[in-house]
């Protein structure tokens, strides 16, 4: 299954690579996020998965007109590489020995 996941990121992310080397380059720097809107789709695609990073990709591009300021606009961490809450209680108790008494 991890096989065919990575398979289809690629397809999307070639596409993107594609634009970037030959499209892009003819119409020159515009773009008014950093990371650039082609950079950004990659990266969500990587962390997120095909369909949930070309929706984030979606959602910036439509950010991107005159009115909007754009500026540092990074991808969003993924659900599996937040922070766990670091819960010292539990720890704790998962820590201290345990006695045995024999009968």
């Amino acid at each position: 299954m991890a096989k065919i996941s990575k398979a289809l990121r690629t397809i999307p992310i070639g596409l993107i690579k594609v634009y970037q080397w030959f499209i892009s380059p003819l119409l020159g720097p515009h773009c008014r996020f950093y990371p650039s809107c082609s950079h950004y789709a990659c990266e969500a695609i990587q962390k997120h998965g095909t369909i949930r990073g070309i929706g984030l990709a979606a959602l910036r591009i439509g950010k991107c007109h005159p009115a909007h300021e754009g500026g540092y606009d990074p991808v969003p961490p993924a659900k599996q590489d937040a922070k766990p809450e670091n819960n010292s209680e539990s720890e704790s108790l998962l820590k201290q020995p345990t006695e045995t008494k024999s009968l």
